[in-house]
């Protein structure tokens, strides 16, 4: 489930989504593992990305793709099996070719974890690439043209 802030977008917006931790995002300690982070940013920026109006799908259809460049996650406290946490994604520093998004993951009131992806955006041949002006303005929270 996603929500949007009142008349939020792009780097204004927030997007929350909220789920469920599965047996299979566990370790042997019954702990989500550590890995599994990144999955759950993945989501959020998915998310995001439909909510400003640019599913992914779309923009790799048009032959570019936002390529990770960096991942940081910071771990507060230890989420379990069947948990119920809400994850919390923006933009955080945007750049011509550069996007970082940012991220929380909480249980409640409770910070569980942060972190942050770069991505750089590439052309099909992988080479370093302009976003294009539409999705760099969603991201940047301007109003779509009518």
């Amino acid at each position: 489930m996603t929500v949007q802030e009142p008349g939020s977008a792009g780097a204004a917006h927030v997007t929350v989504t909220r789920f469920r931790t599965r047996y299979a995002e566990t370790d042997a300690m019954g702990v989500v593992h550590h890995a599994t982070y990144p999955v759950w940013f993945e989501m959020g920026r998915s998310d995001f990305m439909r909510e400003i109006g640019i599913p992914y799908a779309q923009v790799e259809e048009r032959g570019y793709y936002f390529m990770l460049s960096g991942l940081n996650v910071r771990y507060r406290a230890a989420a379990r099996y069947d948990e119920e946490l809400t994850l919390t994604t923006r933009v955080g520093e945007l750049k011509s070719r550069t996007c970082t998004f940012t991220y929380e993951v909480r249980r409640g009131d409770d910070l569980v974890a942060t972190g942050e992806t770069q991505h750089i955006c590439t052309d099909r041949a992988y080479r370093p690439s302009r976003l294009p002006d539409d999705v760099l303005a969603a991201l940047r929270g301007e109003p779509r043209p009518a």
